[in-house]
């Protein structure tokens, strides 16, 4: 069972280039964020008349997920227990975000999380991230015997050598402290992350579309797939996709593929 998931930034820019990548690697199962569209504005017919069931959450031009899979997606869910909300304002309701995504596919629990940016240390949005992170190692913890994945953008760099160069971004979101502990609860929790180990030499999954950081190999490693043990345990291999990212008007992220040895998945493919 081939499982990739990718920032696409604008499902709509990038739908064909989507469906492109789903036939290039024989996905499975394909995560999105920042999808960038309300649901009745998602491009469904695209992916549906490559053979694959999709289902989505967006509310508006920001944010959004999607979960794009050859079987029907089963026991959809828009958010997961305790997600937080976020307002600008504090005055103002702290409303639920499309961030989160679940869905059962192959008697996996597969979710596409596109998490909170922080902004600023000293944002509000920071302090939001850091509640979305726990909320988030609570359900996994709570879920952890059974096979459950999270996948997406996690926002977070949580070692040294997944960024280009410290120097850079040392005082800066996505690589502090509280964000990396964060991250480490998601290990506490039960949790895996199950591509690193096949993607060292290609490990960096983002590369801003400024200062041709791309062409310089100047990227950050902060997207992930995280899974619990029964399910980390029938991981074969993983690859990012950097032919993706090297292509003309695409995203910035670059897709992270991994293969599980599920039993019995060709019966239902």
């Amino acid at each position: 069972m081939r499982i990739a998931t990718w920032n696409i930034n604008s499902v709509r820019t990038r739908a064909q280039r989507a469906v492109d990548l789903l036939v290039r690697h024989d996905i499975d199962v394909l995560t999105l964020q920042e999808t960038k569209v309300a649901d009745d504005k998602f491009p469904r017919g695209i992916f549906e008349e490559a053979g694959y069931h999709v289902a989505c959450h967006g509310l508006n031009q920001w944010n959004g997920v999607a979960i794009v899979s050859r079987t029907e997606p089963e026991d959809i869910r828009t958010s997961f227990p305790g997600q937080p909300g976020f307002a600008k304002a504090a005055d103002k309701p702290q409303d639920l975000e499309a961030r989160a995504l679940g869905a059962r596919i192959a008697g996996i629990d597969v979710w596409s999380l596109y998490v909170p940016n922080g902004r600023e240390l000293t944002d509000r949005h920071y302090t939001y991230k850091l509640q979305f992170l726990y909320a988030l190692a609570a359900y996994a913890e709570s879920n952890a015997k059974s096979k459950l994945l999270l996948t997406g953008d996690f926002n977070i760099a949580p070692e040294d050598r997944d960024v280009w160069d410290m120097d850079v971004f040392r005082g800066k979101t996505h690589v502090s402290e509280p964000e990396r502990a964060a991250f480490q609860r998601l290990q506490e929790a039960g949790l895996e992350e199950v591509t690193r180990r096949f993607t060292e030499e290609a490990r960096y999954t983002y590369f801003d579309y400024k200062g041709f950081r791309f062409q310089k190999g100047e990227g950050m490693r902060i997207d992930f797939q995280l899974a619990s043990a029964p399910l980390a345990s029938t991981v074969t291999g993983a690859q990012v996709d950097l032919a993706e990212r090297a292509g003309e008007k695409t995203s910035d992220h670059v897709p992270l593929i991994a293969d599980f040895a599920v039993a019995d998945f060709d019966s239902v493919r």
